[in-house]
């Protein structure tokens, strides 16, 4: 069956999302903050081509309620409102707010995030308990090591309660003091049963994520970024990609970082549509698939409008 056209922009995506038999789509990978600290996320990304050397103009600048409501005109049905500390005291206040925010907007599931501190593992046991789906951890941004000894209860917390942690531990786009897939791959040699979302597909370091999907049954992969044309410039997909995601049935996932993308949020779309295109044992499956089921059983959500 040959696959519907790939959608041409925004408001196109569910027409192809319902061509593809998808009541919409779930993302794990989205960006809410409070809104003067995603103010100042805002104010880096305009200085980008000093911190990155290339322009990242932020396609979704809009108020709170206009990125919600777009999210929805996309038929985003469930999503992971992400948020992550960069110093100690940032972690329990962003995990209340991040509660806080599901609570009041009905497709956003509880999130938690966390940092290296003694009160990691009591704030986010209670974000477990409340019913936290994901838990977000940004290696890059909060400078820290995930092996700390401080974080080793608070992983070994998540293997228990198989809630997942989508962790942005890869070089991309800038390396920090700690980042690294080989660095995480310690992580999960202490917490094998750990279920990881690995942020970007680890970008830039592709095959090394998929050598971690070998050896750990309960990592994934999220699209975030990955594929498009602005990444393909500073982190290209190896020529093989499509053929190897058809090793891992079930275990990509979509993430888009909306709203802070340079681009259009049906540009990731597309270029997952490419790599289904270009591989036989993909096709339709496998965008529904990443699209919407595995997604969903990553957030043990069951969305059906």
């Amino acid at each position: 069956m040959d696959l519907p056209a790939p959608p041409r922009d925004d408001a196109d995506v569910p027409r192809w999302t319902a061509e593809l038999g998808l009541p919409g789509l779930v993302d794990v990978h989205v960006h809410f903050l409070p809104e003067r600290m995603l103010a100042k996320v805002w104010a880096y990304f305009e200085e980008a081509e000093t911190h990155y050397g290339m322009a990242w103009p932020v396609q979704y600048k809009l108020s709170e309620q206009e990125r919600y409501a777009r999210l929805e005109a996309l038929g985003v049905l469930r999503f992971a409102p992400l948020t992550y500390p960069h110093k100690p005291g940032m972690g329990e206040w962003l995990t209340g707010w991040a509660g806080e925010f599901a609570d009041a907007h009905p497709r956003a599931v509880r999130t938690a995030t966390l940092f290296p501190e003694p009160s990691v593992t009591d704030y986010l046991g209670r974000a477990v308990e409340a019913g936290a789906r994901m838990v977000k951890v940004h290696v890059q941004v909060g400078a820290f090591d995930p092996r700390d000894p401080q974080l080793r209860d608070a992983w070994g917390l998540l293997a228990d309660a198989g809630v997942p942690a989508v962790v942005h531990c890869g070089h991309g786009p800038i390396p920090g003091e700690h980042t690294g897939l080989d660095v995480f791959a310690e992580v999960l040699e202490a917490h094998p049963s750990l279920p990881i979302v690995l942020a970007h597909a680890g970008m830039p370091d592709f095959r090394a994520a998929l050598e971690l999907l070998e050896r750990y049954p309960n990592v994934v992969l999220d699209t975030t970024m990955v594929g498009t044309a602005f990444s393909e410039r500073i982190a290209p997909l190896p020529p093989d990609w499509p053929a190897r995601l058809a090793e891992f049935p079930g275990r990509i996932v979509l993430g888009s970082d909306f709203p802070n993308i340079p681009y259009p949020y049906a540009e990731q779309l597309a270029a997952i549509h490419e790599w289904a295109a270009a591989e036989p044992r993909l096709g339709h499956d496998f965008l529904r698939s990443v699209l919407h089921d595995a997604p969903a059983r990553v957030l043990g959500v069951h969305p059906t409008t």
